[in-house]
């Protein structure tokens, strides 16, 4: 299930239910990324996204990891709107029968939104607003998939 909210959620509630009732699953791995303060130079994130389109372009590369890793399931929980730092912006999790394959498709998955996901994203703070772009590092590690 791929879901874009625009109010805060818990990771916690979202673990503990994605959990519930796997009786032939052997791993969930999961993963929860925070917004930064940037020791001060962020008071708020911004993502924007198309409605719709985004939440299809990430369900095609749920997919795609669901047949690369085996996975039984996968869920993601991505922010959109405004976030002050210390918000959840991203849950995502992955069961699987094996815990190798539900670490590396959390990873796989987590690349591929830092990276390609069709969101904009924006950090506001004391000095003004910035657009952020993918950094070399979140490009390396996103190659390491296609090789």
């Amino acid at each position: 299930m791929i879901r874009l909210v625009s109010a805060p959620f818990d990771p916690g509630e979202a673990l503990a239910e994605f959990c519930r009732g796997r009786r032939e699953t052997g791993a969930v791995a999961s993963f929860t990324g925070l917004a930064r303060a940037e020791a001060g130079r962020t008071t708020r994130l911004e993502l924007e996204a198309y409605p719709g389109f985004t939440e299809k372009e990430i369900a095609r590369h749920a997919s795609s990891a669901r047949d690369r890793f085996s996975l039984q399931d996968v869920r993601v929980i991505h922010r959109v709107g405004s976030i002050p730092p210390g918000e959840a912006i991203v849950f995502v999790a992955a069961a699987a029968a094996h815990r190798r394959s539900a670490f590396e498709a959390c990873d796989f998955l987590m690349d591929y939104l830092k990276s390609r996901a069709p969101f904009w994203k924006k950090e506001s703070g004391p000095d003004g607003a910035r657009w952020i772009e993918p950094t070399d590092r979140d490009r390396d590690d996103l190659a390491r998939w296609e090789r």
